[in-house]
């Protein structure tokens, strides 16, 4: 049960104790980067963004069918694939600058 209960949970931006804009740190800012200037990472950041949104409608129903829960995994998986191919991409540009 709490397991599920957290499975839930999404991430908090950081806020500026001064005011309400989020801090920036050097790998959001290389993820910013990447954003507006590589292909391959905007098309992998769109991608988890679908699996997201297909969980989240997941999340959204009551009870899960078995197949359903299949699903859940698949997408989980599917999904951390992506991000560490994300990851692996900013770790490249961290190493080239």
């Amino acid at each position: 049960m709490f397991g599920e209960a957290c499975a839930n949970l999404r991430p908090v931006a950081k806020i500026n104790p001064g005011g309400d804009t989020p801090v920036s740190t050097p790998t959001e800012a290389i993820r910013e980067q990447m954003m507006a200037n590589n292909e391959e990472y905007r098309q992998l950041q769109r991608q988890h963004a679908l699996y997201a949104a297909e969980l989240d409608r997941l999340y959204s129903k009551p009870h899960l069918s078995d197949q359903e829960k299949i699903e859940e995994v698949r997408l989980k998986k599917l999904k951390l694939r992506l991000k560490d191919q994300m990851a692996g991409l900013i770790q490249k540009a961290r190493a080239s600058n």
